[in-house]
């Protein structure tokens, strides 16, 4: 399992090198400063929650259980909130308008708190 989560790590981190790049460099002149700074939240975020993945795989003494609520949320977490970001912020160069989706990303913002929650709660749990 810790392979399996250093391997998703370093790929979301990758991709978001990669779409942070894209963001910079491929977006700017054709989206609104706005729609940018939304695009770079969502690379801000992944690449956040690709380190969290790094240190919990790595670092931190979780047990297997833990280890795998706390993947599944980050990854859950990572793909509705940045990812509809990425969708909501690009609307006009795909074309695609998933406003009428948008709540997926404040269900992907609480993915992502209850990831770090569950980490606070098996670290003071393991302590006793």
């Amino acid at each position: 399992m810790k392979r399996k989560i250093l391997i998703t790590g370093s790929i979301l981190g990758l991709t978001a090198v990669i779409l942070g790049a894209f963001g910079a460099h491929g977006l700017k002149d054709s989206l609104t400063v706005e729609a940018v700074n939304s695009f770079e939240t969502g690379v801000r975020y992944q690449m956040y929650h690709s380190f969290l993945l790094l240190i919990v795989s790595s670092i931190l003494p979780l047990n297997t259980k833990s280890l795998n609520t706390i993947f599944y949320l980050v990854i859950s977490g990572i793909i509705l909130f940045s990812g509809s970001i990425y969708l909501l912020s690009t609307k006009a160069l795909t074309g695609m308008d998933i406003s009428a989706f948008a709540w997926i990303t404040p269900i992907g913002g609480a993915l992502l708190i209850s990831a770090w929650i569950s980490i606070t709660y098996s670290l003071i749990k393991s302590a006793k």
